[in-house]
């Protein structure tokens, strides 16, 4: 056992642990940046956490007041949406049988009876296309056949 007093104890550990460390110290200088580094990015993400944490309790409480939306407004999901129409609504009756004939008419259907068809007609068909606006495709070839069968004329 040591029959020194404590405070002499405590000094003398202190001082062989300065020596040591000033020991040390030209190889802790080369990665002390880094480490300083390191230690900020840290810091700082841990201070990003606790303000994250901070602001859900904060809506949570000020939720807790005014009373949570079921769904917030500008949270839209697909199943929300009506679906969309995949096909033109069928033409009136006062329309002639073209126009009812073209609404039932598949894309390879109207291209292998375009031919068939007058300039007038493809115009119609184009504009009554147009005017649904559901399938771009047919618009796009009812354009082509049209400017084809002008330029032809």
């Amino acid at each position: 056992m040591s029959t020194y007093p404590l405070p002499i104890r405590v000094a003398a550990g202190l001082a062989a642990l300065t020596v040591e460390q000033t020991r040390r110290l030209p190889g802790q200088l080369l990665g002390l940046p880094l480490t300083v580094a390191s230690q900020a990015l840290q810091l700082s993400m841990r201070v990003q956490q606790q303000i994250t944490e901070l602001a859900i309790r904060g809506d949570e409480t000020l939720d807790a007041f005014r009373g949570a939306e079921e769904q917030p407004s500008w949270a839209t999901f697909d199943e929300d949406e009506p679906p969309a129409p995949r096909r033109p609504a069928p033409a009136p009756a006062a329309e002639d049988g073209l126009l009812a004939e073209y609404a039932e008419l598949s894309l390879p259907q109207l291209r292998g009876r375009l031919r068939g068809f007058s300039p007038e007609e493809v115009e119609r068909l184009l504009e009554h296309e147009q005017r649904t606006g559901q399938r771009p495709e047919f618009v796009r070839m009812l354009t082509n056949r049209l400017e084809r069968l002008r330029t032809e004329h």
